[in-house]
């Protein structure tokens, strides 16, 4: 870590004890943890007084004082034991569990850090006083629930998270980027825009696709599948409940259950389920976490021989996850999910070439859709670990085989030793959302696990019997994921071909009613999304409803457009109208579609 980052990272922690100590003095909270985090810090406490936005201010106001007192920020250290009891006299809960189970865990001596009143258990680093915080480089931003060690079986205690900066105007600076990062916001603009929602009825993390997102998605899906075709892929769908034996073989039950839903039992009727009586019947089912195990069986039917690899198997297939209530967010982190899914089995030899179409695929699809905010991490094996599955030879094939393919394509990419999966290394696509957090998008994934779990092979050349090499592929990834990331980059203004409603027509009375729905069918006749907005508004009201739905083509229908003259189009996000005849609308959007114009 460069020095510069390592003072912003003492300031941003200083700053979070400077909040704890306001909080202790005002609501007498017992601290929990408090870190610095990227661009700011936040502090888990706990206190009858439920914080809410309108004390922030108050807060801020406390801690200003606390930084103008310059109080010294001393550190000092404390045998294990002794450090408990004092932590335990201060009625420190949190911070007193913290220090029992560094005593478990062998530590002998733990360290304090003391400012002014204030004084708990602390790593550290921070800055040498309160005074040397710039009062007007920080502001509070929101309040959260936190489970108290993240375990949703432990106590909700109170979060209040801030952003903090060296000077002014780089917090400045920041906020007004996360205004504008709020206006792309994928939660607030799915519910202005209407394109998907969660209900508590249904569960957390499980969203629903309403209809306007719905026809994004069926979009996607089908530029997927075409694509995909074209490759010489062919598609199956697998059931979302698979036999846990199914799970046992692939391993996914051993290393993978906790991310898993409970098991189930069929067979069982209600009330026996109720009084809590086991199936008759003994099947296991559980929630499917992954597509590839069912896949896999699909290449299992019959034998195989070189000739016919490589075989490309494609799926979009739901999966299910659990995610921690406080961990699902949007679409982005959700417990239910579709992959766009696919399962490459190949001969070595084949490795690289299928490698390269895939990178060919990638590159037309995020063209196709104009997204640019993305970057390649090739995620590699580290030998200091004994994770990995698969032979040493296999490994490093692969791994080069990765390395040359990024350097063939010529793009950037950066290495990130250990971050490779225990069964495989993986070409990670990740994506910046507009809060600059990084997310993987889209992967690659070699898999020397599951060949040699389920026993698959071909027979070679030569007739003998050899296991394939098998690649993961998720061009997409998730939907939900994608989307959300598309939602904030465009900010829910779609290209044309990705539009839900493509073209509004908007009648200017009770007369050009008929003509505007006859017009609407007309071009949805002609292969294009259309509505017709003929209710009993103003006109000024329906243009401002059409331009906040992010409509690329809005027309409005009175007399003269009746007659046969000329349509007035306006366009989105320009300030002059188009005139054009229908011919010319029609031809226009189509063109618009089929080339997935960018604007």
């Amino acid at each position: 870590m460069a020095k510069d980052e390592k003072n912003i990272e003492a300031l941003r922690h200083s700053l979070s004890h400077v909040m704890m100590q306001a909080l202790e003095k005002m609501y007498k909270a017992i601290p929990g943890v408090g870190p610095s985090i990227e661009n700011g810090f936040y502090h888990d406490f706990d206190a009858k007084h439920q914080v809410s936005e309108v004390d922030l201010a108050k807060i801020e106001e406390e801690m200003r004082k606390i930084i103008k007192e310059d109080l010294v920020i001393k550190k000092s250290e404390m045998p294990v034991k002794k450090g408990i009891e004092f932590l335990e006299k201060k009625k420190y809960i949190y911070t007193a569990e913290l220090a029992r189970d560094l005593e478990r865990e062998g530590e002998s001596v733990i360290t304090f850090f003391e400012q002014g009143d204030f004084i708990n258990m602390c790593k550290g680093p921070h800055i040498a006083s309160t005074g040397k915080i710039n009062p007007e480089g920080f502001k509070l931003t929101k309040l959260a629930g936190a489970y108290w060690k993240g375990d949703e079986k432990n106590k909700m205690i109170q979060r209040i998270y801030g952003v903090a900066f060296e000077t002014k105007k780089e917090l400045e600076e920041y906020l007004k980027r996360m205004e504008e990062a709020e206006k792309r916001n994928h939660i607030k603009l799915g519910k202005e825009l209407e394109l998907f929602a969660s209900f508590n009825e249904i569960g957390p993390g499980l969203p629903v696709w309403l209809p306007k997102g719905y026809v994004i998605r069926r979009a996607l899906e089908d530029y997927m599948i075409k694509m995909e075709r074209s490759y010489g892929y062919v598609h199956i769908q697998t059931p979302h409940i698979n036999r846990k034996e199914l799970f046992e073989t692939s391993g996914h039950w051993g290393f993978y259950n906790e991310s898993m839903y409970p098991a189930f039992e069929v067979g069982q009727n209600l009330k026996d389920a109720q009084e809590g009586k086991k199936a008759k019947v003994k099947e296991t089912y559980v929630l499917k976490p992954m597509n590839c195990p069912a896949g896999i069986m699909v290449y299992k039917m019959k034998p195989h021989s070189y000739r016919e690899l490589p075989m490309k198997i494609g799926e979009l297939g739901t999966v299910y996850r659990y995610e921690k209530s406080g961990e699902v967010h949007g679409l982005q982190r959700v417990r239910g999910f579709t992959q766009n899914d696919a399962h490459i089995f190949c001969t070595p030899e084949q490795l690289e070439d299928q490698f390269m179409e895939v990178m060919k695929m990638m590159d037309n699809f995020y063209k196709d859709l104009g997204f640019t905010n993305y970057k390649y991490r090739l995620s590699l094996s580290d030998a200091e670990k004994s994770k990995y599955v698969g032979d040493k030879e296999s490994w490093k094939k692969a791994e080069e085989t990765l390395r040359k393919v990024l350097e063939k394509n010529d793009v950037p990419f950066y290495e990130a030793k250990g971050e490779a999966a225990f069964y495989g290394p993986k070409l990670d696509v990740q994506a910046v959302n507009v809060y600059g957090k990084e997310d993987s998008i889209s992967t690659i994934q070699v898999d020397f696990n599951l060949p040699e779990r389920f026993e698959l092979s071909y027979i070679d050349e030569n007739g003998k019997k050899k296991q394939p090499f098998m690649i993961h592929r998720a061009l997409i990834g998730s939907f939900e994921r994608f989307f959300s990331y598309l939602i904030e980059y465009y900010a829910g203004a779609f290209p044309v071909w990705l539009s839900p409603v493509q073209v509004k027509i908007l009648s200017v009375g009770e007369k050009h009613a008929n003509f505007s729905e006859d017009f609407a069918k007309e071009l949805v006749m002609a292969g294009i999304r259309a509505e017709a907005d003929t209710g009993d508004e103003t006109l000024g009201n329906k243009i401002r409803k059409a331009s906040g739905e992010k409509i690329p083509y809005v027309i409005v229908i009175g007399d003269k457009e009746m007659g046969g003259g000329q349509l007035a189009v306006r366009l989105r996000g320009q300030k002059d109208l188009k005139q054009m005849s229908k011919d010319e609308l029609i031809r226009e959007v189509k063109e618009k579609i089929e080339k997935r114009a960018s604007n």
